[in-house]
């Protein structure tokens, strides 16, 4: 039989070779014809006499990255529209649909025959949980080879026996880090947990997996064998009763009980273990139903995994634009931005110039690029070598001339107009025409930083996050005269050095540096009215954010702060900032010389290591204090939240933000606002426009009309839409299903 992803070959020896290698996809992936296939191979390999055992492997680098997002946005329209005609029996169909892939692994694994999984590359998800299926495992000695279970990160779990199959080959505890975190594994570290059988020299993967089979690989499972005993001991052990109520309290210290995925993690191996196995998968299979009907779920998948290959995949990019290969980049500026920057475009294998006023600056900036190498090379993310190649490819000046022959530059100096403007003309004089400048200013509006430039259609906006090296999203911004030639160039730059890109238009403090100040204000409020400090922090997290906000500012600096106010008052007038926080922000810069962490006192004081930072005590001091009891929590939430939200709902109002997948993916990797929500926009989508409007009009009462609902929540709230079905996205997700 021919299949369409698969080749099957079998030996002389009985060995069935089945290669799995997707046409027309750089990675294989699960869909529904795929599964169809393996069955189908599963089938016939069982009812053949002369196949005596099965070898699965990759035809691609990679062995498989997990579900196609294509299955799951058509399993989310089809909940929608099935609970739209019969609720009860959307559920049924959604836990019939949910189990597909758990039975058909269980079906390998009771066939009879023995199966062996040889992986090579990535290996992800459902792929992760068919080869732990599979009677023996064996992985390919190759730093690219990743093995994990990473669905908890996009808000659901192992829904495919992973929950079951992981804490019977490694104890509890492991299995537990594992899932609840989605941390991947190494070939060695999977082994040791007793996740692998064997690892292999690449060349001899295939070879060593048929080896398994002749040596007489037993085709049960040991949770088959009678008398099986799971490796971290029973739950109701001496060994469980160290572990569960631990685990637990660890689990909600992590998740302030936010995300529902993790939690069922941990439900389905504390019920598992005590269960038969066939029992034990028909529980996961009930909470992976339970958990994919959950807004958590829906929107961090969306978010998460839909939007974000979307936006990967250059979903903003101008079609009739021919792709750009990068021979040379330049950036200008070698401080700690800029340093960043010509990292990851040397670590994607683009040569770069990095110029600065000296020699001795542009030096040091490419040192920056050095201690990442050393550092990455001490943990064995990459070799001497390959550092090496990657420093050789940055190429430090003082001389501008040296930009000739960029295809693009990128302005990376401080936030003053003057300088830019400088740097701009010096960079325009030696640049060849069809070449682009990006500046990576992080709030000037970059259509008054074109008006220096020659040629504003190739002048455009690419603002990194800090530590660059780390930071997943990219915002680009337009001018009023970009044109689309720099957007593409722009988005294809973005695309070589694998980072996530928004596009935006052009505002003051343009999308994530909005919605951030935001947050930060709303602790300054907290402040002036006597919330203590260490409430306003705690708050924040378990509001879902990963850093309170005093922690934030203190990144960010203090004293960056006080110029941003005064810029803002400078250009916008005396209305445009609160002075009670510019009264707070002077008295720490210029009263008690708090910068922030870099010079060690800010909003915390951070001693020598290894003590930890801590609340600087002298600032409850500059203001009246509440007490705690006093406090409403969940309200200091709300306030963290939707203030947040609601400065997401004014740049789309304004235009800044025209779509709403970029506002979701923009506010997670940006801030990191609470990833469970979907995002900024999502948050609202889920709880109802209307039920958010009633939310603003409260605390707009209590604490300022900065929580005033805009004109668009209150248009949403009469009409019942949400933003995704305003701005097209919901029915974009339906066609594409």
């Amino acid at each position: 039989m021919a299949y369409k992803n698969f080749t099957v070959e079998t030996d002389n020896d009985g060995i069935a070779l089945v290669t799995w290698d997707m046409p027309d996809k750089s990675m294989n992936v699960f869909t529904m014809d795929v599964m169809d296939e393996i069955e189908a191979i599963c089938d016939a390999t069982t009812a053949d006499d002369k196949v005596k055992g099965v070898v699965f492997t990759s035809g691609k680098k990679t062995f498989s990255g997990g579900a196609d997002l294509t299955m799951l946005k058509g399993m989310f329209a089809m909940m929608a529209e099935e609970k739209a005609k019969d609720a009860d029996n959307a559920t049924k169909k959604l836990f019939d649909a949910a189990g597909r892939m758990s039975w058909l692994w269980r079906k390998i694994e009771t066939c009879g025959k023995p199966w062996v999984s040889a992986i090579n590359g990535t290996c992800m998800g459902g792929a992760l949980e068919l080869s732990l299926a599979c009677h023996g495992r064996v992985a390919a000695d190759d730093k690219s080879v990743k093995m994990g279970l990473p669905e908890v990160k996009v808000g659901i779990f192992p829904g495919a026996g992973g929950t079951q199959r992981v804490p019977r080959l490694t104890n509890a505890q492991d299995a537990l880090q594992m899932m609840t975190t989605g941390s991947s594994l190494s070939p060695q570290r999977a082994k040791a947990m007793g996740l692998i059988h064997e690892i292999a020299e690449p060349k001899k993967l295939v070879a060593t997996a048929k080896k398994m089979i002749k040596d007489g690989l037993k085709p049960v499972q040991p949770w088959d064998e009678k008398g099986f005993k799971a490796p971290g001991g029973a739950v109701w052990s001496p060994q469980g009763a160290q572990l569960w109520p631990a685990a637990s309290g660890i689990l909600r210290r992590e998740t302030n009980g936010n995300y529902p995925g993790a939690l069922a993690i941990l439900k389905c191996v504390f019920e598992g273990l005590q269960l038969p196995f066939d029992t034990a998968l028909k529980v996961e299979q009930r909470y992976f139903t339970h958990v994919l009907q959950t807004p958590e779920a829906f929107g961090m998948i969306r978010s998460l995994f839909v939007s974000m290959q979307e936006l990967n995949k250059g979903a903003r990019r101008p079609a009739d634009v021919k792709p750009t290969k990068f021979k040379k980049i330049g950036v200008v500026g070698a401080g700690f931005m800029g340093a960043g920057i010509a990292y990851v475009t040397a670590k994607a294998g683009i040569p770069v110039v990095l110029v600065d006023r000296d020699m001795e600056a542009a030096e040091k900036g490419k040192a920056h690029s050095a201690d990442i190498v050393k550092k990455g090379v001490q943990k064995g993310k990459t070799t001497q070598g390959e550092g090496d190649a990657l420093l050789s490819l940055i190429t430090p000046s003082s001389d501008y001339a040296d930009l000739d022959g960029a295809d693009l530059v990128i302005e990376a100096v401080f936030e003053d107009r003057d300088i830019k403007k400088t740097v701009t003309e010096a960079v325009e004089d030696v640049l060849k025409p069809a070449s682009v400048f990006a500046s990576n200013t992080s709030t000037l509006p970059i259509s008054g930083l074109a008006k220096n430039s020659k040629r504003p259609k190739n002048f455009i906006g690419i603002h990194f996050f800090s530590p660059v090296d780390k930071m997943m999203l990219v915002e680009i911004i337009l001018g009023k005269k970009t044109g689309d030639k720099a957007l593409a160039m722009a988005l294809d730059y973005v695309a070589a050095i694998k980072k996530t890109p928004i596009v935006v238009n052009d505002t003051r403090g343009f999308y994530v540096n909005r919605c951030v100040l935001g947050y930060m204000n709303e602790a300054y409020n907290m402040l002036i009215e006597g919330v203590p400090p260490t409430m306003i922090e705690n708050a924040a997290k378990m509001a879902g954010m990963p850093v309170g906000p005093l922690s934030l500012n203190d990144e960010v600096a203090l004293d960056l702060s006080q110029k941003i106010l005064k810029a803002a008052i400078a250009d916008l007038g005396e209305k445009a900032v609160d002075p009670r926080h510019m009264d707070l922000v002077n008295t720490m810069v210029d009263k008690h010389g708090r910068f922030g962490r870099k010079n060690g006192k800010g909003f915390y004081d951070y001693p020598a290591k290894p003590a930890k930072k801590h609340i600087w005590p002298e600032l409850k001091t500059l203001f009246p204090q509440q007490k705690a009891d006093d406090v409403d929590v969940e309200v200091l939430k709300q306030r963290f939240l939707v203030g947040i939200a609601l400065e997401a709902t004014r740049t789309m109002e304004e235009g800044i933000v025209t779509d709403p997948r970029e506002a979701d993916v923009g506010s997670i990797l940006g801030f990191g606002f609470a990833p469970y929500t979907g995002g900024a926009i999502s948050y609202i989508d889920a709880m109802g426009a209307a039920k958010f409007e009633e939310l603003c009009k409260t605390l707009a009462k209590s604490y300022g009309k900065h929580f005033k609902p805009t004109r668009i929540v209150q248009e949403l709230a009469k009409s019942g839409e949400t933003f995704y079905q305003r701005f097209g996205q919901e029915e974009a997700v339906k066609q594409a299903a």
